[in-house]
């Protein structure tokens, strides 16, 4: 599937190469050029090695899951399924109590409430946030999880690695005052190769650091609010649509805060929502994700 998927999307397998190369690039730096030389003497290299290499690990195990785990593809049916009365049986699905449910003439199957289709993935998606070529898969019901949590590794390792650089820079500052001015001739080269790579890895982490810091707070925001993006700009668009009177508004029974967090990040404890860790999927109203609703077709 995630072959199909970089076949449909380069871009996303393009993103997906730039994000393991940052990766390693922003490990190289800090231990060739920012921990060795300023720490080198210290347990300070090793324990801040140790720290920024499992932030790297843990990022990369929450990428590797958003990217590899179905977020929540709607099932197709074993055999095609006759639309040609579904206006007709459209009143029985309202009277057994199953509105939501609605047709996808892409995948030629009924989908479950708040599931859309991605045109990219070329399948219905459970709650689906929107396809995101970082991780060149969709962020759906069942692994947004994996993916908020690959956003928070990232803007840790970002503001780890922006601190670490400036303590280097001014270390370095200091011993080139208090050093040998003979041995400024022959460290100018390697000095200048240093300087370049701080430069390159301050923009890259501040550069993901704002990115991500965004797209974290728009899904802690979406979570919270109970409303995927595609459902707040549908629900905006109705609303602000004149004489509106077709019953498109999404709404949902309010629930706490802390609840919608559980159902994205699992019901353990929240120490347990920091590690990309397989939580039970979440049962919404009680509806069961089949490839039919619950009438007869």
């Amino acid at each position: 599937m995630a072959a199909f998927r970089c076949r449909r999307d380069p871009c996303g397998f393009i993103c997906l190469i730039l994000t393991y190369f940052s990766v390693f690039y922003a490990d190289y730096v800090v231990i060739q050029y920012v921990l060795i030389p300023a720490y080198s003497e210290s347990v300070w290299c090793t324990l801040h090695g140790a720290v920024f290499n499992i932030i790297l690990l843990l990022l990369l195990a929450c990428h590797s899951k958003a990217v590899f785990s179905d977020p929540g593809m709607v099932p197709l049916p074993e055999t095609a399924i006759d639309f040609s009365d579904l206006r007709s049986q459209s009143n029985r699905l309202n009277d057994r109590g199953c509105e939501g449910w609605t047709v996808c003439s892409r995948c030629e199957t009924y989908r479950p409430p708040r599931a859309h289709h991605c045109r990219v993935c070329q399948r219905c998606i459970r709650r689906m946030d929107h396809h995101c070529p970082w991780i060149n898969n969709c962020v759906g019901e069942l692994n947004q999880k994996y993916f908020i949590q690959f956003l928070f590794y990232t803007g840790m390792a970002s503001l780890y690695s922006m601190a670490l650089v400036v303590s280097a820079w001014v270390w370095r500052i200091r011993s080139e005052r208090e050093g040998d001015e003979d041995k400024e001739g022959e460290e100018a080269p390697s000095k200048h190769l240093i300087v370049a790579h701080y430069i390159i890895l301050l923009v890259e982490s501040i550069l993901f650091g704002v990115f991500v810091l965004v797209i974290f707070y728009d899904q802690l925001v979406s979570i919270i609010t109970d409303e995927t993006p595609i459902e707040q700009m549908r629900n905006r668009l109705m609303k602000d649509k004149p004489n509106n009177t077709h019953p498109t508004h999404i709404t949902h029974t309010r629930k706490p805060k802390i609840a919608l967090l559980r159902e994205v990040f699992g019901r353990g404890s929240i120490i347990c929502w920091l590690f990309p860790l397989h939580s039970s999927p979440p049962s919404v109203g009680g509806i069961s994700y089949s490839a039919l609703p619950d009438y007869n077709v």
